[in-house]
């Protein structure tokens, strides 16, 4: 499922988008934000399926040597090990899997230099050749092969990036995914369990409102972060830290069941990759006279989970 703190980037991102498209639609750009959630969880089933498509890629290579007019003892005898990876095949025979894919017109048709790409890369890896040359076989060692693959291959390469823009961000929380995944399978399983878009719909709900009470009282958690900037040269403050800043301000008054330091903790994290050096640090100042002043006015009120770390 789709993590906290991916809802939180995306809702960011879309007020980013937002004030800089000079929107006056909330209603189109929360459209726009729950398209790009989506996307997401689209590109976490096509992700699982790209080993499925270098499999393929290695087994024509394997049919193809053996049809050769004069072909190797090692053609002839080729080690499919590989090509015979028990996830793989649950990969490839997962009515699940191959439904969603099918529903979506997704796969990797339009990809055959990244899987070229990939396979060669894997090929020449370590852990590889060590899974190739080991004369036993067990689904565990089929899932630790699978894992490096995505782990080492896919998240060392560039080459995946240069698909889509859009999935420079959204590619490394696909692979987290798709590691759960991984993880959740079983050699006795008759399907592969795939994880949900969202853990809970209370999830979905709170993106949605995270949004618009960021939108809405953009103004008003503005002037909270002008008081406690006021020292600062304006125009050296990014625009991206007062957007992070004013979501946090957002989920501290409008969601009572997130503690005050998990809030703090993810806003800080966020700015450390989409802000600039140093962000982090002032982000973490502002927002901690925020809460001061917004608990001495008695506005923040935390219940249930939102009582813990307090």
């Amino acid at each position: 499922m789709l993590s906290r703190r991916l809802l939180r980037i995306k809702a960011v991102k879309a007020l980013y988008s937002h004030f800089k498209s000079e929107s006056d639609s909330l209603i189109v750009s929360e459209k726009n934000l729950m398209l790009s959630i989506d996307k997401t969880y689209e590109l976490y089933h096509q992700m699982l399926w790209l080993v499925v498509e270098v499999a393929n890629y290695a087994e024509n290579r394997i049919e193809l040597g053996r049809r050769k007019h004069l072909p190797t003892p090692e053609e002839l005898n080729p080690n499919t090990k590989f090509v015979d990876n028990r996830v793989v095949a649950a990969l490839r025979e997962s009515d699940a899997l191959t439904d969603y894919l099918q529903r979506k017109k997704l796969g990797w048709v339009q990809a055959p230099e990244l899987v070229k790409k990939l396979y060669h890369a894997m090929v020449e890896s370590d852990y590889y050749r060590k899974y190739m040359d080991a004369p036993a076989r067990s689904f565990k060692e089929d899932v630790r092969l699978v894992e490096s693959f995505y782990t080492r291959t896919v998240g060392e390469s560039e080459a995946l990036e240069e698909q889509s823009i859009l999935w420079a961000d959204d590619a490394d929380f696909a692979v987290i995914m798709v590691l759960r995944t991984l993880d959740d399978m079983r050699a006795s399983q008759t399907d592969v369990p795939l994880l949900p878009q969202y853990k809970s719909e209370d999830d979905a709900v709170f993106v949605k409102e995270l949004f618009r009470k960021t939108l809405v009282g953009y103004g008003e958690y503005i002037g909270y972060i002008d008081k406690y900037t006021s020292n600062w040269d304006v125009e050296r403050i990014a625009f991206m830290d007062n957007l992070i800043m004013a979501a946090a301000t957002a989920e501290l008054l409008s969601f009572p069941s997130i503690p005050i330091k998990v809030t703090l903790d993810e806003y800080i994290e966020i700015a450390k990759y989409y802000s600039t050096p140093g962000s982090s640090v002032f982000i973490n100042g502002v927002l901690d006279k925020i809460v001061e002043e917004l608990t001495a006015e008695g506005r923040i009120r935390k219940s249930g989970r939102g009582l813990l770390e307090q």
